[in-house]
């Protein structure tokens, strides 16, 4: 009898051991896959966090979540890259919201240069375009809060609100003495991807807004039209798009260019490997002469299209220099429903040129003055039909 409960208790010891070790090696796996370098010491935030819940004066504010949120944001911050940012579950539904085309706020494309929060680009027939804001017009402060203090996101959370509310932007242009104060009323912002009309009866002047998530769809229905019509050049506008999706870009790129055509390289610069992005479109707009209307809100999948068709085909950029948005971004999920967009690459044009903090140089420099804004005229787009009627 002895000997048969030996057994068991062998048994029952021997059950344990296995079932733990395996639990020990299960939770080693799944913590290892999010588990720092065993050189770095958490013991500095472990300690800040317990001063905080030990001593912080109010102590209905220590939101839990909202405290590991900044700490991420802090830490997404000190990498001094204004592309590589965090997004909460809030955050999140914004920026999707973007790339859909459409939202609630001003309707202008925000980001930083040198430190300065600023207009990348207004919008095509939002409140922000209305009110006269324009492509590096520089945010000194949103409402009372100055700019200086704050992130790109930071800006963004307080330039955007309701439909019907109003923001005060207070804005300094390079060619002004003083700040200005602009008062813009917020709307349901829907961006549209594409228009284009015939001109002088044989020129398709195609204005493409932003490089959105329908704008691939939208640009073929278009291209369709412009086959059938008596279209017999193009002049493509880039003005004042910020960009998009890289692989929209690429997809439309593939109407204008041959077939295996490169449209862009990413530079992996931390791998040291680069990859080729070529066109597969059906290259039926290849045939077509044409020129690229560029400004200071063109940036990121705009300027690719743009110095793809120059490399490629030598077609005439004019305009002003590009902002120089050259980087490559993935969104990454994370637990919860937060997300972190990550500069993961810079782009090079297919000649091999980098852009990123220098933008793309026109081949025609054309400058819009402020008596052109106001007078509603546009010597860029005067020089590009000029041009496009001289070539054969």
């Amino acid at each position: 009898m002895k000997n048969r409960l030996g057994k068991i208790f062998v048994l029952i010891f021997c059950f344990l051991v296995i079932f733990g070790v395996g639990f020990w090696v299960g939770k080693v796996q799944v913590v290892c896959k999010v588990c720092p370098p065993e050189k770095v010491d958490f013991s500095l935030l472990w300690e800040a966090w317990d001063k905080l819940q030990e001593k912080f004066v109010s102590p209905e504010k220590l939101d839990t979540q909202k405290m590991i949120y900044g700490a991420i944001s802090g830490m997404v911050k000190s990498l001094d890259d204004p592309h590589t940012v965090f997004f909460s579950p809030e955050d999140t539904k914004k920026f999707m919201e973007d790339v859909s085309g459409r939202f609630e706020g001003i309707g202008a494309e925000i980001g930083e240069r040198k430190g300065q929060i600023q207009i990348i680009a207004p919008l095509e027939g939002t409140p922000a375009q209305k009110a006269g804001l324009r492509a590096g017009d520089k945010i000194i402060k949103i409402n009372d809060t100055l700019a200086a203090d704050l992130s790109v996101d930071e800006a963004v959370d307080l330039i955007r609100g309701p439909k019907g509310t109003e923001v005060i932007l207070s804005i300094f242009r390079e060619d002004w003495s003083s700040p200005k104060e602009i008062k813009i009323k917020r709307a349901i912002i829907e961006v549209p991807s594409i228009k284009w009309e015939l001109k002088d009866s044989d020129i398709a002047y195609i204005k493409l807004f932003q490089f959105s998530q329908n704008a691939d769809a939208d640009f073929q229905n278009a291209a369709i039209e412009i086959i059938r019509s008596p279209a017999k050049k193009i002049i493509l506008d880039l003005r004042n798009n910020p960009g998009g999706y890289l692989e929209i870009s690429k997809e439309i790129g593939g109407w204008f260019l041959e077939k295996n055509q490169t449209v862009v390289i990413e530079d992996f610069r931390k791998s040291g490997d680069k990859k080729y992005y070529n066109a597969e479109g059906n290259s039926k707009l290849l045939t077509y002469p044409m020129v690229v209307l560029i400004n200071k809100g063109s940036a990121s999948a705009s300027e690719i299209l743009a110095a793809a068709l120059r490399d490629n085909r030598g077609v005439k950029l004019i305009g002003e220099t590009s902002y120089g948005k050259g980087s490559v971004q993935e969104l990454e999920k994370l637990r919860g429903g937060s997300t972190i967009k990550i500069t993961v690459a810079k782009w090079l044009t297919p000649k091999g040129n980098l852009i990123d903090g220098v933008g793309l140089e026109p081949d025609i420099k054309v400058e819009m003055t402020d008596k052109d804004y106001d007078e509603d005229k546009d010597p860029q787009l005067d020089k590009a039909l000029e041009m496009i009627k001289e070539i054969k």
